[in-house]
Protein backbone atom coordinates (compact mmCIF):
# COMPACT_ATOMS: atom_id res chain seq x y z
CA UNK A 1 0.00 0.00 0.00
CA UNK A 2 1.33 3.44 -0.45
CA UNK A 3 1.87 5.92 1.66
CA UNK A 4 -0.27 8.73 1.30
CA UNK A 5 1.24 12.33 0.75
CA UNK A 6 0.98 14.69 3.16
CA UNK A 7 0.66 17.41 0.91
CA UNK A 8 -3.30 18.79 0.99
CA UNK A 9 -5.10 18.35 -2.35
CA UNK A 10 -7.83 20.74 -1.90
CA UNK A 11 -7.54 21.85 -5.68
CA UNK A 12 -5.53 24.97 -5.05
CA UNK A 13 -1.90 23.65 -6.46
CA UNK A 14 1.30 23.61 -3.91
CA UNK A 15 2.71 26.86 -5.73
CA UNK A 16 -0.39 28.56 -4.78
CA UNK A 17 -0.75 27.23 -1.30
CA UNK A 18 2.79 28.25 -0.67
CA UNK A 19 2.33 31.86 -2.11
CA UNK A 20 -0.55 32.25 0.15
CA UNK A 21 0.92 30.56 3.18
CA UNK A 22 3.55 33.47 2.86
CA UNK A 23 1.33 36.20 2.58
CA UNK A 24 -0.37 34.64 5.45
CA UNK A 25 2.51 34.50 7.38
CA UNK A 26 3.16 37.91 7.11
CA UNK A 27 -0.14 38.74 8.30
CA UNK A 28 0.18 36.38 11.55
CA UNK A 29 3.46 38.02 12.73
CA UNK A 30 1.88 41.70 12.34
CA UNK A 31 -1.40 40.37 13.86
CA UNK A 32 0.70 39.07 16.74
CA UNK A 33 3.13 42.19 17.23
CA UNK A 34 0.08 44.48 16.81
CA UNK A 35 -1.27 42.47 19.53
CA UNK A 36 1.74 42.58 22.06
CA UNK A 37 2.10 46.35 21.38
CA UNK A 38 -1.55 47.14 22.42
CA UNK A 39 -1.53 45.00 25.45
CA UNK A 40 2.13 46.90 26.16
CA UNK A 41 -0.15 50.09 25.68
CA UNK A 42 -2.83 48.83 27.83
CA UNK A 43 -0.58 48.04 30.58
CA UNK A 44 1.08 51.26 30.30
CA UNK A 45 -1.11 54.06 29.18
CA UNK A 46 -1.41 57.01 31.66
CA UNK A 47 -2.98 60.62 31.81
CA UNK A 48 -6.73 62.02 31.83
CA UNK A 49 -7.48 59.67 28.90
CA UNK A 50 -6.46 55.95 31.25
CA UNK A 51 -10.15 54.96 32.00
CA UNK A 52 -10.90 55.23 28.36
CA UNK A 53 -8.29 53.82 26.74
CA UNK A 54 -7.01 51.41 29.62
CA UNK A 55 -10.04 49.67 28.71
CA UNK A 56 -10.14 50.56 24.67
CA UNK A 57 -7.12 48.33 24.34
CA UNK A 58 -8.08 45.75 26.33
CA UNK A 59 -10.91 45.32 23.36
CA UNK A 60 -8.49 45.48 20.86
CA UNK A 61 -5.80 43.28 21.97
CA UNK A 62 -8.56 40.80 22.83
CA UNK A 63 -9.42 41.09 19.41
CA UNK A 64 -6.26 40.57 17.71
CA UNK A 65 -5.21 37.70 20.48
CA UNK A 66 -8.57 35.54 19.15
CA UNK A 67 -7.26 36.41 15.37
CA UNK A 68 -3.84 34.81 15.29
CA UNK A 69 -5.48 31.32 15.72
CA UNK A 70 -7.66 31.26 12.50
CA UNK A 71 -4.83 32.56 10.34
CA UNK A 72 -2.39 30.01 11.68
CA UNK A 73 -5.00 27.44 11.33
CA UNK A 74 -5.56 28.61 7.51
CA UNK A 75 -1.74 28.30 7.45
CA UNK A 76 -2.00 24.89 8.30
CA UNK A 77 -5.06 24.01 6.15
CA UNK A 78 -2.96 25.07 3.16
CA UNK A 79 -0.36 22.00 4.06
CA UNK A 80 2.40 24.92 6.02
CA UNK A 81 3.65 25.21 9.01
CA UNK A 82 2.69 28.56 10.86
CA UNK A 83 5.55 30.40 12.00
CA UNK A 84 5.29 31.14 15.59
CA UNK A 85 8.45 32.30 17.30
CA UNK A 86 9.27 36.42 18.18
CA UNK A 87 12.67 35.83 15.70
CA UNK A 88 10.10 34.82 12.83
CA UNK A 89 7.94 37.55 13.66
CA UNK A 90 10.45 39.83 13.53
CA UNK A 91 11.77 39.14 10.22
CA UNK A 92 8.09 38.20 8.74
CA UNK A 93 6.61 41.91 10.41
CA UNK A 94 6.21 45.20 8.29
CA UNK A 95 5.77 46.72 12.12
CA UNK A 96 8.17 47.83 14.47
CA UNK A 97 8.40 46.28 18.04
CA UNK A 98 6.89 48.36 20.99
CA UNK A 99 8.78 50.99 22.02
CA UNK A 100 10.66 50.12 25.05
CA UNK A 101 9.82 53.44 27.12
CA UNK A 102 5.86 53.82 26.81
CA UNK A 103 4.83 57.04 25.04
CA UNK A 104 1.97 59.46 25.88
CA UNK A 105 -1.30 58.27 25.57
CA UNK A 106 -1.89 60.12 22.18
CA UNK A 107 1.34 58.90 21.13
CA UNK A 108 0.07 55.51 21.16
CA UNK A 109 -2.70 56.02 19.68
CA UNK A 110 -1.21 57.40 16.48
CA UNK A 111 1.46 54.05 16.63
CA UNK A 112 -1.46 51.93 17.17
CA UNK A 113 -3.30 53.55 14.18
CA UNK A 114 -0.10 53.32 12.04
CA UNK A 115 0.13 49.62 13.47
CA UNK A 116 -3.99 49.00 11.80
CA UNK A 117 -3.17 50.67 8.52
CA UNK A 118 0.02 48.48 8.36
CA UNK A 119 -1.42 45.02 8.97
CA UNK A 120 -4.72 46.16 6.20
CA UNK A 121 -2.06 46.68 4.21
CA UNK A 122 -0.08 43.27 4.57
CA UNK A 123 -3.52 41.65 4.08
CA UNK A 124 -5.06 43.67 0.86
CA UNK A 125 -1.44 42.07 -0.47
CA UNK A 126 -2.82 38.50 -0.48
CA UNK A 127 -5.90 39.12 -1.41
CA UNK A 128 -4.85 38.87 -4.79
CA UNK A 129 -3.22 35.92 -4.66
CA UNK A 130 -6.00 33.86 -2.75
CA UNK A 131 -8.61 35.02 -5.71
CA UNK A 132 -6.51 33.90 -8.20
CA UNK A 133 -6.16 30.51 -6.53
CA UNK A 134 -10.27 30.41 -6.00
CA UNK A 135 -9.45 30.06 -2.08
CA UNK A 136 -12.42 31.43 -0.95
CA UNK A 137 -11.44 30.30 2.96
CA UNK A 138 -8.59 32.71 2.44
CA UNK A 139 -10.36 35.42 0.92
CA UNK A 140 -13.22 35.23 3.52
CA UNK A 141 -10.72 35.35 6.76
CA UNK A 142 -8.81 38.73 4.99
CA UNK A 143 -11.85 40.35 4.28
CA UNK A 144 -12.52 39.82 8.10
CA UNK A 145 -9.11 41.07 9.00
CA UNK A 146 -9.58 44.00 6.46
CA UNK A 147 -12.80 45.29 8.07
CA UNK A 148 -11.54 44.87 11.62
CA UNK A 149 -8.37 46.78 10.87
CA UNK A 150 -9.79 49.32 8.90
CA UNK A 151 -12.55 50.51 11.51
CA UNK A 152 -10.17 50.03 14.04
CA UNK A 153 -7.92 52.36 13.00
CA UNK A 154 -10.47 54.85 11.87
CA UNK A 155 -12.05 54.62 15.26
CA UNK A 156 -8.70 55.81 16.64
CA UNK A 157 -7.40 58.33 14.31
CA UNK A 158 -10.93 59.67 15.17
CA UNK A 159 -9.18 60.35 18.93
CA UNK A 160 -6.20 62.26 17.15
CA UNK A 161 -8.43 65.06 15.87
CA UNK A 162 -9.65 68.33 17.35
Amino acid sequence: MKAKSSSPNIGIGDKDRAAIAAGLSKLLADTYTLYLTTHNFHWNVTGPMFNTLHAMFMVQYTELWNAVDPIAERIRSLGHVAPGSYAQYGKLSTLPDAPSVPPKAMEMVRLLVDGHEAVARTARAVLPVADGANDQPTLDLLTQRLDVHEKTAWMLRSLLEE
